[in-house]
């Protein structure tokens, strides 16, 4: 696809490029999903000074560096606090949250789960390699039963959580997942993240070649990938397959595969509606399971006031009833002591 330029700014892929050396590892995932967001700020029509990255702590959490806009380097699984107290202060500010697996579902967890069912007008990308890459390879709440790090030389005992589950669980009104590799698919998503009114997550399978190299190789591998990934399209039959010859249905309340060369057609599968919050959460219990295929694309969406647009009506309707208000006078107003 070639970059388009909003004709009002002339923005351009290197006018959001910062002059910080990139300090993660050679072959780093993180990479090809800069590069695409680095791509598609410039076709959003908005006003360079408007964007805002935040993030926490992690491989992940070092972008804000990397892109030459206003941004926060916060702390660990804090970054939804911050990105909160901005949004309400500048609402007008197009936010961009940036954080891993570990950041986000382990110690920033709480924090997670609350921005996404306040739906402040704002995006969540999560880098999810299933590991703690910057601490040198721990497993991390993504990491499948059984895997053995250094901190579980036996392998994991903790089933793994699911974000996608999680974000619907929550509350959250928008729901995606794609592919540090699949740069079109991760660049539309990027668009369809800034083109909903609430909070965006998305969760982008990330590989750290270092400490956890070939985790969705399945996902990504020519001969495996398209038995192994389905795209979900809205208003489109779930096939899937090299000549899309497979198919979803829904046996009860079960996802299950259908072969159209067993009996079965187009007609037969499911179709992809991302209104239908029961359906996501059927498509999102999948990824973990072995002989279904993991779904990308937008999961779930739905349209909901946000937080920070029913906070300035609330201010503004205070306003009318009470007047502006003066701030000197409220702190010396009532009872006032001096101490000496």
């Amino acid at each position: 696809m070639s970059e388009v330029i909003d004709s009002k700014q002339g923005l351009k892929k290197k006018d959001f490029v910062s002059d910080q050396d990139i300090r993660w590892c050679p072959g780093c995932g993180d990479y090809a999903i800069l590069a695409q967001v680095q791509k598609v700020f410039p076709e959003l029509g908005i006003p360079k000074e408007k964007f805002l990255v935040i993030s926490g702590i992690g491989c992940s959490s070092r972008f804000p560096y990397y892109m030459n806009t206003y941004g926060f380097h916060t702390i660990h699984g804090r970054a939804p606090a911050v990105a909160t107290g901005a949004k309400l202060a500048n609402p007008d500010l197009s936010i961009w949250m940036v954080t891993g697996d570990g950041d986000a579902t382990s110690i920033g967890g709480n924090h997670l789960i609350h921005i996404l069912r306040r739906n402040l007008n704002i995006n969540i990308m999560m880098f999810n390699n299933r590991i703690y890459g910057l601490t040198k390879g721990q497993y991390s709440p993504t990491s499948e039963l059984g895997k053995k790090t250094k901190s579980t030389p036996m392998g994991s005992l903790d089933h793994p959580f699911n974000p996608l589950s999680l974000a619907l669980g929550a509350g959250a009104t928008f729901v995606a997942r794609s592919l540090d590799r699949e740069s079109k698919h991760l660049g539309q998503m990027l668009r369809e993240c800034n083109g909903h009114k609430g909070t965006s997550f998305i969760d982008i399978y990330q590989n750290c070649n270092i400490f956890n190299d070939g985790a969705f190789s399945d996902l990504t591998n020519r001969e495996t990938r398209h038995d192994a990934l389905i795209f979900l399209d809205e208003g489109q039959p779930m096939l899937f397959g090299k000549r899309k010859d497979k198919g979803l249905i829904l046996d009860g309340s079960k996802i299950k595969v259908i072969s159209l060369e067993e009996g079965f057609s187009a007609d037969d599968v499911l179709v992809h509606d991302p209104s239908n919050k029961s359906l996501s959460f059927y498509l999102s219990e999948i990824t973990l399971i072995p002989e279904l295929p993991t779904p990308v694309g937008v999961l779930y969406k739905e349209d909901k006031l946000t937080y920070d647009e029913m906070m300035v009506a609330q201010i503004n309707q205070a306003i009318e009833q009470k007047g502006k208000g003066n701030l000197d006078e409220l702190l010396n107003s009532g009872q006032t002591w001096k101490v000496s």
